[in-house]
């Protein structure tokens, strides 16, 4: 029992129990009970659970420290963090058990439900046991961590969580979902100060969990147009991938293919806007039949529409790419066909990754500011964390051209 005990009931549900020491009253063993509901996570919940009651225990069990010591003077100037689940139960006029699903975030809590036991949990201090992240950390939650696009989002971040005294933590969402592990329940066990969503959507389950939770929640270049308002830190997509497509243009070129990203990303759409725009306004609309679509912003992308584009009779004189990855793609694809870079192809990313700049030859892109976007969604997230609304709900970093030696005249 000193590590508690979770057994499974009848009903397949599992019921936790942890000693909690003698009640001076009644001489009498004390134990904490806690009921988890059967389902796929059951086990899971049961042992964050017994973590937590354990926690719980141990602190009742301390011993009061002498009146005026230095123990007794911390235990007095501390937040009122030793409430038990019983204690924030009473507060918001629910069951013990609802107040445990909101502490694991798990589902079956009406939205107004959590929302009160949210907000006893906040008045009173109540602090999660010393097992768990603490709530003085920002999580940083992306879709995947393919590139050091993810690295220097961190790198961001960490510039507003260090000056602040904040740990910075991370979620690979689409890792989660693979395994079947919900992030957004996880995350609100954490309980972090903010949330800082990169190119990531939301659900509507997902949005109110999170809104319920009281924790500040950023879209950073969010994944669609968000169905809720949610602050968003985006970049000049549209203008970047106009200014590479006119720079293209200005050195003579007027067969230029586009390579996009997958179209269910804003992002990708947007920079397609961006370039067919630039060729309208020059008098040389797009070519529809030069647009290629990739599965991910990624290598592969440029290696194998690069393929089909060099295959074409009339071939493109110079192409515009999604990102930079998918331009390294091409890259591969004109140096298998024993062409040259920028003489026989002009190339164009976007992003500029440090890759870029020791390609051979050096990429011309666009230099999306990616440290800084991570900058300004931490500066948001802490506004919104301290009750300051933002002056803006959307901070638009501009982007550059980069021009290299990956473009020349056709």
């Amino acid at each position: 029992m000193a590590r508690g005990e979770i057994e499974r009931l009848p009903s397949g549900s599992l019921r936790v129990r942890v000693y909690a020491g003698i009640d001076p009253a009644t001489r009498k063993r004390r134990y904490l009970v806690e009921t988890i509901p059967a389902g796929p996570t059951a086990a899971r919940d049961a042992e964050a659970v017994r973590a937590r009651l354990l926690d719980e225990a141990a602190q009742r069990r301390r011993p009061e420290p002498a009146a005026g010591s230095p123990a007794d003077l911390r235990r007095r100037g501390r937040r009122r963090g030793e409430l038990t689940v019983t204690t924030i139960a009473r507060l918001a006029g629910v069951s013990a058990p609802t107040v445990s699903k909101v502490l694991n975030g798990r589902p079956g809590v009406a939205l107004e439900t959590r929302r009160r036991v949210e907000a006893a949990l906040r008045e009173q201090g109540y602090r999660r046991p010393g097992n768990l992240i603490q709530a003085a950390h920002l999580e940083v939650v992306f879709y995947g961590m393919q590139s050091s696009m993810a690295v220097n989002i961190l790198h961001g971040v960490e510039r507003v969580a260090g000056a602040n005294a904040l740990a910075v933590s991370f979620t690979d969402a689409r890792q989660r979902a693979a395994t079947g592990r919900p992030w957004a329940r996880e995350l609100l066990a954490r309980r972090p100060t903010g949330v800082i969503a990169v190119q990531l959507g939301f659900s509507s389950d997902q949005h109110d969990l999170l809104v319920a939770s009281g924790i500040p929640l950023v879209a950073l270049d969010p994944d669609d147009e968000p169905e809720h308002p949610v602050p968003a830190v985006v970049a000049t997509n549209r203008a970047g991938a106009a200014a590479a497509t006119g720079h293209l243009l200005g050195l003579g070129h007027r067969r230029i293919a586009v390579l996009t990203g997958p179209t269910e990303r804003l992002c990708a759409r947007v920079r397609l806007e961006g370039a067919r725009a630039a060729m309208a306004a020059a008098g040389t609309p797009l070519d529809d039949r030069l647009v290629r679509t990739g599965r991910w912003f990624a290598f592969e992308d440029g290696l194998s529409h690069g393929r089909e584009l060099l295959r074409l009779p009339d071939r493109p004189t110079a192409v515009v790419c999604g990102n930079d990855l998918q331009a390294l793609g091409v890259y591969e694809a004109v140096r298998q066909a024993g062409l040259r870079i920028p003489q026989d192809l002009s190339v164009t990313g976007f992003d500029d990754l440090p890759h870029s700049r020791w390609s051979g030859p050096p990429l011309t892109t666009v230099r999306q500011p990616i440290t800084e976007m991570g900058t300004a969604a931490a500066e948001v997230a802490l506004a919104l964390a301290g009750g300051r609304p933002p002056a803006r709900t959307r901070v638009e970093l501009p982007t550059t051209l980069i021009v290299r030696d990956s473009t020349a005249t056709p």
